[in-house]
């Protein structure tokens, strides 16, 4: 398996995690409940990475497959980032955007939901590939705000 800028950074930061690979399909209308389904886990373990644009200045919101972002709960001059800024930003393609070792780390804020689990899954760096830590070691290596920014 060839290495992303998320496992180098998992890897640089010597915290304990897991990757799980699946046979991505390109017609998948859900990255994230794709993952989920494909690698038989409850979508509630299983987060989003979404790139928004706060009134100019992109950051990154962390939020369960299955539910929805609140762009309010992130402040009231927040959209969806254009698909090509945030991919420029991230050095990311869209539905393999991860929160980790992106090309420059944005602010991120991810959802409080994530701490109730033991461990949960993120973006591996590509389309097919996540990487499960403990939500702590996810907060603590991107500098994360955690906030209830999502509603089902």
């Amino acid at each position: 398996m060839a290495s992303t800028p998320a496992i180098t950074a998992a890897q640089a930061a010597g915290i304990a995690f897991a990757l799980h690979e699946y046979e991505h399909d390109p017609h998948a209308e859900s990255y994230g409940l794709e993952a989920a389904e494909r690698l038989g886990l409850d979508p509630a373990r299983v987060f989003k990475t979404l790139v928004v644009d706060r009134d100019g200045t992109l950051a990154v919101a962390v939020v369960p497959v299955g539910a929805q972002l609140d762009l309010n709960a992130l402040g009231k001059r927040t959209t969806m980032a254009d698909r090509t800024r945030a991919e420029r930003s991230t050095g990311y393609v869209l539905g393999g955007i991860s929160p980790l070792g992106q090309r420059r780390q944005l602010p991120t804020t991810i959802d409080a939901s994530a701490l109730e689990h033991e461990t949960v899954h993120v973006s591996g760096g590509r389309r097919g590939l996540e990487i499960e830590l403990d939500p702590r070691d996810l907060v603590r290596l991107t500098g994360a705000t955690v906030a209830r920014i999502s509603r089902s």
